[in-house]
């Protein structure tokens, strides 16, 4: 387990996959997850996900829980890594009934140190949108920085919207954490 302030990140355990479904059904956690449509996934599609878990297959998926109570609050992982070039593409999501108490900013706070310290990687990515501020914030707190908007790239709730590029390479991170 790796520990932040508010929160520690540990593996996912089987009695996870349905809270973990509830939350990312959830329409205002969906809309911000996916470029696709945001259709409601099925409780059988999240115990798929759930089975094909497999640890050094170049995806690293970590349950976020509270450390004041051990509740399960959401999820992030590393959805992408490029050894060569020793990068990767990372994502969170927290449950919406724990949105701004600092639990989504601690968790990628504590994602970023186990990349940096445990992988030895150079960058980090993620990608975001422009209709979810709260996000943008909480990347830059953690050390993140715009790198490119692409222009309405999505289509969500009838309008289009930009999708927003963000980075952080290992030495930004090393003089935030000295």
């Amino acid at each position: 387990m790796f520990e932040g302030e508010l929160i520690r990140l540990r593996e996912y355990h089987k009695e996870d996959v349905p809270l973990a479904w509830k939350y990312v059904n959830d329409p205002e956690v969906r809309r911000n997850l996916t470029p696709g449509v945001p259709f409601p996934l099925r409780l059988e599609d999240e115990e798929k996900w759930y089975e094909q878990q497999e640890a050094g297959k170049d995806t690293y998926n970590f349950a976020i829980e509270r450390k004041e109570d051990t509740a399960y609050i959401g999820g992030c992982g590393i959805n992408e890594v490029d050894w060569k070039n020793r990068c990767v593409t990372v994502g969170i999501f927290i449950a919406s009934q724990y949105w701004d108490k600092g639990y989504g900013t601690d968790a990628m706070r504590v994602l970023l140190r186990f990349v940096f310290e445990q992988m030895n990687i150079h960058r980090i990515e993620l990608r975001t949108y422009s209709f979810n501020p709260r996000a943008i914030r909480s990347y830059e707190k953690c050390g993140f920085r715009k790198e490119a908007v692409l222009r309405q790239r999505i289509f969500r709730d009838g309008k289009y919207y930009d999708e927003v590029v963000m980075g952080i390479l290992q030495d930004e991170w090393n003089e935030l954490n000295l």
